[in-house]
């Protein structure tokens, strides 16, 4: 008995630091690492989309900032961008003057390319946030409160959902400053108009499963607040699903602002990737033999939506235990 008195009393010895290290490495790091493992897909399209952003960062940090140009709004400007020959063909030289050859009109268009492609992944990230971010509301609005909201709710998003997209964002990029253009922020602003339906559908579908879950009610029962199962319950169990909706609305919000813009609707005053497709259209390069100008912007793209739905493809992996693969 005296033996037992004095080992229960007997201090606690704490942890090393190094111990615990280890452990969080090993119950953190490591599963995390094994998956990504598995995971191929995630890794190579989050791979695909940092390799094209770190070209840009790099780009904007060694190479001349004469050459990372917007479209020319006056004469002196007019002057700068003209300053190169025309139609120089690609010198496959990566440290060469112009690296992709330059357009008709003598501008650089590698430059175009760097400029380019931060601002038509921005309309694609704004566009999916507005329309993801509606879409989140309006599925837990209808969801979580049933009755007639969710009818309403689930009637108009029925109904937008087989209307053609292009159509309306056509119509409503036509009424945005007739005959000036758009900016790029008003060009995200019209890709989001019906960018929020598709992820109020496939929300709103989870939420009315996993608000019968037994947690769920266990947190009702305690006396948790609506708010409270929200964002401490439903949310953080949704979050992949809410990424890979996320990263499916920024590609299709991407394949929109192209469509857009190769018919002439998109901004005016700005290097889009879009944009330089609407020049190749209007120059008739596919004619001219100038085929350096319409793959780089369209070689630009693949990678976007390649990396993009890869990662989507990744996350739903993630959401969806189903489809995960062992090794």
């Amino acid at each position: 008995m005296a033996g037992a008195t004095q080992s229960t009393n007997q201090p606690a010895v704490p942890t090393p630091i190094g111990i615990a290290e280890s452990s969080f490495v090993h119950d953190r790091i490591v599963p995390l690492l094994r998956y990504m493992r598995r995971n191929r897909l995630l890794v190579v399209g989050i791979a695909a989309i940092a390799a094209l952003i770190l070209t840009v960062t790099i780009t904007y940090m060694f190479y001349s900032q004469d050459n990372l140009y917007d479209e020319p709004t006056g004469v002196s400007e007019m002057a700068k961008e003209l300053s190169a020959f025309p139609e120089i063909r690609p010198s496959w030289n990566p440290w060469g003057e112009f690296p992709l050859g330059t357009d008709p009109q003598g501008r650089d268009i590698y430059a175009g390319l760097m400029v380019g492609a931060p601002l038509t992944l921005r309309v694609g990230l704004i566009a999916a946030a507005i329309g993801v971010g509606v879409g989140l509301v309006l599925a837990f609005v209808a969801a979580y409160a049933g009755g007639w909201v969710d009818s309403v709710v689930r009637v108009i998003v029925d109904s937008l959902i087989p209307i053609p997209g292009l159509l309306i964002v056509v119509l409503v990029a036509t009424a945005i400053n007739p005959g000036k253009g758009i900016s790029v922020d008003q060009m995200a602003f019209v890709i989001s108009v019906l960018a929020w339906p598709g992820p109020a559908r496939v929300i709103r579908s989870q939420v009315l499963v996993m608000r019968e879950r037994g947690y769920v009610e266990m947190a009702r029962m305690s006396g948790t607040s609506p708010l409270g199962i929200i964002f401490k319950e439903m949310i953080p169990n949704l979050t992949p699903y809410i990424l890979a909706s996320f990263v499916a609305s920024v590609s299709g919000a991407i394949l929109a602002t192209v469509g857009l813009e190769a018919l002439g609707l998109g901004p005016a005053d700005d290097s889009t990737l879009g944009r330089m497709i609407y020049l190749n259209i209007f120059y008739g390069t596919v004619l001219h033999g100038l085929w350096w100008w319409l793959v780089a912007p369209i070689a630009v793209l693949v990678v976007l939506f390649v990396g993009l739905f890869m990662i989507s493809a990744g996350l739903d992996e993630v959401a969806n235990p189903r489809l995960r693969r062992r090794v």
